[in-house]
C-alpha cells in the first residue's frame, strides 16, 4: 500500500491527529511518538529560516517536503499554502511539482495575502481548487487534496460564506474540507454537517477541544499548525530571556533525552 492510499484510509472512519513538524527531527520524534500521519507547517517551516510565515518560496517549499517526506514513514501532508500563484493555471503547476516530493496529501487556500482583498474571489478559489484537482489526478499519485477557506484567519469570519466556499471546493474536488479558526462546537458541527460524508480538517490550536469531543463532533482528522512549533520556540525563548537578564539557568532541568529519541542510549 502506497503512502497515498495509506492517508485516504485513515480519512474512511474516526478521527486521527496528524501534528505538524518543521524539520526532519521533530517529524522522526513524532513518527516515533505514533502519529499515524504528519503535516508540515508553513510557519514552523518559515520561522527556522528566520522569516515570517508565507516567508518562504516555492521551491524552497518543494525541497522541503521532499526531506520531510523522505524522512519518515508516515504519509505526509503539504502545507502547500496557495499553491504559490494567484491563476489556477499557476496553481496546477505548482501542485503538480509538489506530487512528486513523495507527499500523501496537500492543501490549497483562498487567502490572497492582500488586507485589502484577504480572500479570492468565489469564483477564482473555487478554479483553483478544480485546477489542484486535475493536476493531482494528471500526476497519477493519488494525492488527498484539501480545500482551505481562511475567512477565519484573515479577518473575515463569516461561517455561512465559509460553509459555502467549503461546499464549492468539495464539489470541484478537494477530498477534504478545513476552515482554521473556527473553534465552536457549533461551528464545527455546521461545517461537518454542511460538506458530509466528505472528511472535515478541524486546527487545534489552543485548548479549546479534546480529540474525543472533536471526534464525537464528526471532525476526521486534527492538525495544529504551527502551535507546537510555537510551543518549542516558548520554552527556548524562555530560557535564553532569563540568561540574559538574570544570568541564571533554573529552568535547565527536568530536560528530555534527546539522543534517546534518535536511538543513542
Amino acid at each position: 500500500m502506497t503512502k497515498q492510499d495509506e492517508f485516504r484510509q485513515l480519512h474512511e472512519a474516526g478521527c486521527f491527529v496528524m501534528p505538524n513538524p518543521w524539520d526532519i527531527g521533530s517529524a522522526v520524534a513524532l513518527e516515533r511518538m505514533g502519529f499515524k500521519a504528519l503535516a508540515t507547517t508553513s510557519a514552523g517551516f518559515a520561522w527556522t529560516m528566520a522569516r515570517p510565515d508565507n516567508g518562504v518560496q516555492r521551491d524552497e517549499t518543494l525541497a522541503h517536503l521532499r526531506e520531510i517526506a523522505g524522512a519518515v514513514r508516515v504519509p505526509v501532508n503539504a502545507d502547500f499554502e496557495n499553491g504559490f500563484a494567484d491563476d489556477p493555471h499557476g496553481v496546477g503547476v505548482n501542485v503538480k511539482l509538489a506530487t512528486a516530493t513523495g507527499i500523501a496529501g496537500l492543501s490549497i487556500e483562498d487567502s490572497t495575502g492582500d488586507p485589502g482583498q484577504p480572500l479570492y474571489p468565489f469564483d477564482l478559489a473555487v478554479e483553483r481548487i478544480r485546477a489542484a484537482r486535475h493536476a493531482i489526478d494528471e500526476s497519477g499519485t493519488g494525492v488527498v487534496l484539501t480545500g482551505r477557506s481562511e475567512g477565519f484567519v484573515v479577518g473575515r469570519p463569516d461561517l455561512e460564506e465559509t460553509i459555502r466556499r467549503l461546499r464549492a471546493y468539495a464539489e470541484a474536488g478537494a477530498d477534504c474540507l478545513y476552515a482554521p479558526r473556527i473553534e465552536t462546537a457549533e461551528q464545527v458541527s455546521a461545517v461537518v454537517a454542511a460538506v458530509a460524508p466528505k472528511p472535515v480538517n478541524l486546527l487545534a490550536n489552543a485548548p479549546f477541544v479534546t480529540v474525543a469531543e472533536a471526534a464525537d463532533l464528526g471532525v476526521r482528522r486534527i492538525s495544529v499548525g504551527g502551535t507546537l512549533a510555537r510551543a518549542a520556540w516558548a520554552g527556548a525563548l524562555a530560557a535564553a530571556e532569563e540568561i540574559a537578564a538574570d544570568g541564571t539557568f533554573s529552568r535547565f532541568v527536568d530536560l528530555p533525552n534527546v539522543d534517546s529519541l534518535f536511538g543513542a542510549g
